[in-house]
Protein backbone atom coordinates (compact mmCIF):
# COMPACT_ATOMS: atom_id res chain seq x y z
CA UNK A 1 0.00 0.00 0.00
CA UNK A 2 1.00 3.57 -0.92
CA UNK A 3 2.25 5.98 2.29
CA UNK A 4 -0.55 7.90 2.11
CA UNK A 5 -3.27 5.62 2.35
CA UNK A 6 -1.29 3.92 5.25
CA UNK A 7 -1.60 7.39 6.97
CA UNK A 8 -4.66 7.62 6.55
CA UNK A 9 -5.75 3.94 7.18
CA UNK A 10 -3.67 5.02 10.61
CA UNK A 11 -5.21 7.98 11.34
CA UNK A 12 -8.86 6.73 10.77
CA UNK A 13 -8.10 3.82 13.59
CA UNK A 14 -6.39 6.05 15.71
CA UNK A 15 -9.58 8.13 15.89
CA UNK A 16 -11.29 5.72 16.35
CA UNK A 17 -9.73 3.64 19.17
CA UNK A 18 -9.65 6.87 21.06
CA UNK A 19 -12.77 8.18 20.63
CA UNK A 20 -15.93 7.44 22.83
CA UNK A 21 -14.07 4.62 25.09
CA UNK A 22 -15.46 4.17 28.73
CA UNK A 23 -14.05 0.81 30.65
CA UNK A 24 -17.32 -0.19 30.58
CA UNK A 25 -18.15 0.74 27.07
CA UNK A 26 -15.19 -1.08 25.98
CA UNK A 27 -16.59 -4.31 27.96
CA UNK A 28 -20.37 -3.95 25.86
CA UNK A 29 -18.56 -3.50 22.71
CA UNK A 30 -16.26 -6.54 23.06
CA UNK A 31 -19.14 -8.50 24.32
CA UNK A 32 -21.05 -7.46 21.11
CA UNK A 33 -18.66 -7.81 18.76
CA UNK A 34 -18.51 -11.57 19.75
CA UNK A 35 -21.39 -12.17 18.38
CA UNK A 36 -19.49 -12.01 15.04
CA UNK A 37 -16.96 -14.15 16.03
CA UNK A 38 -17.03 -17.18 13.01
CA UNK A 39 -20.21 -15.64 11.89
CA UNK A 40 -21.92 -17.03 14.73
CA UNK A 41 -25.25 -14.50 14.98
CA UNK A 42 -25.88 -14.99 10.92
CA UNK A 43 -25.35 -18.94 11.32
CA UNK A 44 -27.92 -18.52 13.95
CA UNK A 45 -30.11 -16.42 12.25
CA UNK A 46 -30.05 -18.69 9.50
CA UNK A 47 -30.90 -21.86 11.32
CA UNK A 48 -33.90 -20.40 12.80
CA UNK A 49 -35.11 -19.16 9.57
CA UNK A 50 -34.41 -22.79 8.73
CA UNK A 51 -36.32 -23.95 11.97
CA UNK A 52 -38.96 -22.02 11.73
CA UNK A 53 -39.77 -21.00 7.78
CA UNK A 54 -40.49 -24.22 6.51
CA UNK A 55 -42.38 -22.90 3.33
CA UNK A 56 -38.80 -21.43 2.13
CA UNK A 57 -36.50 -23.11 4.08
CA UNK A 58 -34.75 -24.30 0.82
CA UNK A 59 -33.62 -20.25 0.41
CA UNK A 60 -33.27 -20.15 4.17
CA UNK A 61 -30.51 -22.92 3.50
CA UNK A 62 -29.03 -21.03 0.52
CA UNK A 63 -28.90 -17.86 2.43
CA UNK A 64 -26.79 -19.37 4.95
CA UNK A 65 -24.58 -21.37 2.77
CA UNK A 66 -24.05 -18.06 1.52
CA UNK A 67 -22.50 -16.76 4.87
CA UNK A 68 -20.91 -19.89 5.24
CA UNK A 69 -19.21 -19.22 2.11
CA UNK A 70 -18.29 -15.78 2.57
CA UNK A 71 -16.55 -17.10 5.95
CA UNK A 72 -14.41 -19.83 3.75
CA UNK A 73 -13.50 -16.85 0.67
CA UNK A 74 -12.15 -14.35 3.89
CA UNK A 75 -10.18 -17.20 5.17
CA UNK A 76 -8.73 -17.86 1.85
CA UNK A 77 -7.95 -14.64 1.43
CA UNK A 78 -6.72 -13.69 4.91
CA UNK A 79 -4.37 -16.82 4.29
CA UNK A 80 -3.27 -15.51 1.03
CA UNK A 81 -2.65 -11.69 1.49
CA UNK A 82 -1.26 -12.47 5.35
CA UNK A 83 -1.71 -8.47 6.24
CA UNK A 84 -0.70 -8.23 10.47
CA UNK A 85 -3.36 -6.98 12.81
CA UNK A 86 -2.48 -3.48 13.37
CA UNK A 87 -0.20 -3.08 16.80
CA UNK A 88 -0.11 0.55 17.62
CA UNK A 89 2.06 2.08 20.51
CA UNK A 90 0.50 2.69 23.32
CA UNK A 91 -3.19 1.49 21.88
CA UNK A 92 -3.47 -2.29 22.90
CA UNK A 93 -6.15 -4.07 21.03
CA UNK A 94 -8.79 -4.51 23.40
CA UNK A 95 -10.03 -8.26 22.62
CA UNK A 96 -8.68 -11.42 21.49
CA UNK A 97 -8.60 -12.81 17.61
CA UNK A 98 -8.57 -16.26 16.18
CA UNK A 99 -5.63 -15.44 14.14
CA UNK A 100 -2.89 -12.59 13.96
CA UNK A 101 -4.37 -12.06 10.02
CA UNK A 102 -6.15 -8.91 9.51
CA UNK A 103 -7.29 -8.21 5.85
CA UNK A 104 -9.98 -8.59 5.13
CA UNK A 105 -12.12 -8.40 8.27
CA UNK A 106 -14.18 -11.96 8.68
CA UNK A 107 -16.67 -9.95 11.14
CA UNK A 108 -17.65 -6.99 7.99
CA UNK A 109 -17.27 -10.08 5.38
CA UNK A 110 -19.91 -12.17 6.84
CA UNK A 111 -22.13 -9.56 7.91
CA UNK A 112 -22.69 -7.89 5.54
CA UNK A 113 -22.76 -11.58 3.41
CA UNK A 114 -25.82 -12.56 5.94
CA UNK A 115 -27.40 -8.87 5.68
CA UNK A 116 -27.34 -9.12 1.62
CA UNK A 117 -28.54 -12.73 2.05
CA UNK A 118 -31.23 -12.68 4.77
CA UNK A 119 -32.52 -9.31 3.28
CA UNK A 120 -34.78 -10.65 1.11
CA UNK A 121 -36.03 -13.11 3.38
CA UNK A 122 -36.84 -10.50 5.74
CA UNK A 123 -38.02 -7.86 3.62
CA UNK A 124 -39.16 -5.45 6.80
CA UNK A 125 -35.79 -6.20 8.68
CA UNK A 126 -33.51 -5.17 5.83
CA UNK A 127 -32.13 -1.75 7.43
CA UNK A 128 -32.16 -3.60 11.29
CA UNK A 129 -29.48 -6.14 9.31
CA UNK A 130 -27.58 -3.78 7.69
CA UNK A 131 -27.34 -1.68 10.95
CA UNK A 132 -26.52 -5.07 12.68
CA UNK A 133 -23.57 -5.63 10.04
CA UNK A 134 -22.39 -2.24 10.37
CA UNK A 135 -22.03 -2.66 14.28
CA UNK A 136 -20.13 -5.39 14.11
CA UNK A 137 -18.20 -4.44 11.34
CA UNK A 138 -17.22 -1.56 13.44
CA UNK A 139 -16.98 -2.98 16.91
CA UNK A 140 -13.67 -4.20 14.88
CA UNK A 141 -12.38 -0.98 14.58
CA UNK A 142 -13.20 0.51 18.08
CA UNK A 143 -11.15 -2.74 19.58
CA UNK A 144 -8.44 -1.78 17.67
CA UNK A 145 -7.86 -5.13 15.98
CA UNK A 146 -8.51 -4.38 12.19
CA UNK A 147 -7.66 -1.62 9.92
CA UNK A 148 -10.39 0.88 8.39
CA UNK A 149 -9.16 -0.67 4.86
CA UNK A 150 -9.68 -4.65 6.35
CA UNK A 151 -13.25 -3.72 7.84
CA UNK A 152 -14.41 -1.56 3.78
CA UNK A 153 -13.17 -4.31 1.53
CA UNK A 154 -14.62 -7.23 3.92
CA UNK A 155 -17.97 -5.46 3.74
CA UNK A 156 -17.71 -4.70 0.17
CA UNK A 157 -16.83 -8.61 -0.31
CA UNK A 158 -19.56 -9.77 1.71
CA UNK A 159 -21.92 -7.31 -0.13
CA UNK A 160 -20.86 -8.81 -3.14
CA UNK A 161 -21.01 -12.38 -2.29
CA UNK A 162 -24.55 -11.93 -0.18
CA UNK A 163 -25.96 -10.34 -3.46
CA UNK A 164 -24.31 -12.81 -6.10
CA UNK A 165 -24.74 -16.11 -4.04
CA UNK A 166 -28.02 -14.96 -2.19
Amino acid sequence: MNARFDAADLAALRFLRTTGHTPRAERAVAGFSRLGEHAGIWLAIGIAGIAVDAPRRARWRGATATVVCSYLLNTALKLSVRRRRPEIDGLQALTTTPTALSFPSAHATTSFAGAAAFAPLLPSARTPLILLAAALATSRLYLGVHWPSDVLVGGVLGTVVGRVRG
